[in-house]
């Protein structure tokens, strides 16, 4: 009620972490298309978000469009390290079959702890600008970057089926 009341509501809300229902990247607003939770060995490890310009349920639509876009992990985790993290990215572009942009990508990881978010903005023409815990890290240049990294989280084989099915809306 009082979010009807101040004009503002959140869209969704997962294991106690809630995100606005728009965001903007590259100046430009997003809608949130999903949430979901990535698990690891019965762990809840964080919240995953995707924003996207229009709502969609196919991962190849996500991960091909070259819009604005924006996937964030809010971590529910004690502490992640920036070890952990980059050992978990060298899986993930493995399985989507390249390693261009991921040392860029390695070297701006810190570590996380409960409460944290690491942002993944997309703006067509600029890149995929990294932020680490209200730090911004840097911008990895390329739409091909991009696809890869949405890959990661939605494609044929991502951290977990759930995480992806409850990015994807469902």
């Amino acid at each position: 009620m009082l979010a009807l009341m101040l004009g503002w509501s959140l869209a969704g809300q997962l294991a106690g972490v809630s995100f606005p229902d728009t965001v903007t990247v590259g100046g430009k607003d997003v809608l949130l298309n999903g949430i979901g939770l990535r698990e690891k060995y019965f762990i809840d490890v964080y919240v995953g978000a995707l924003y996207l310009p229009a709502k969609t349920g196919s991962a190849n639509q996500a991960i091909q469009g070259d819009v604005p876009k924006r996937i964030v992990m809010h971590f529910l985790y004690e502490r992640v390290t920036a070890e952990q993290l980059n050992e978990t990215w060298d899986e993930g572009f493995g399985k989507a079959g390249t390693t261009s942009g991921l040392a860029e990508l390695k070297g701006m990881m810190r570590d996380v702890t409960a409460g944290q978010r690491i942002v993944l903005d997309y703006a067509p023409g600029v890149g995929t600008t990294v932020t680490v815990a209200g730090a911004t890290m840097g911008t990895i240049a390329g739409a091909d970057f991009m696809r890869t990294l949405w890959t990661v989280y939605l494609g044929g084989s991502p951290p977990t089926e759930k995480l992806k099915k409850g990015m994807l809306g469902g």
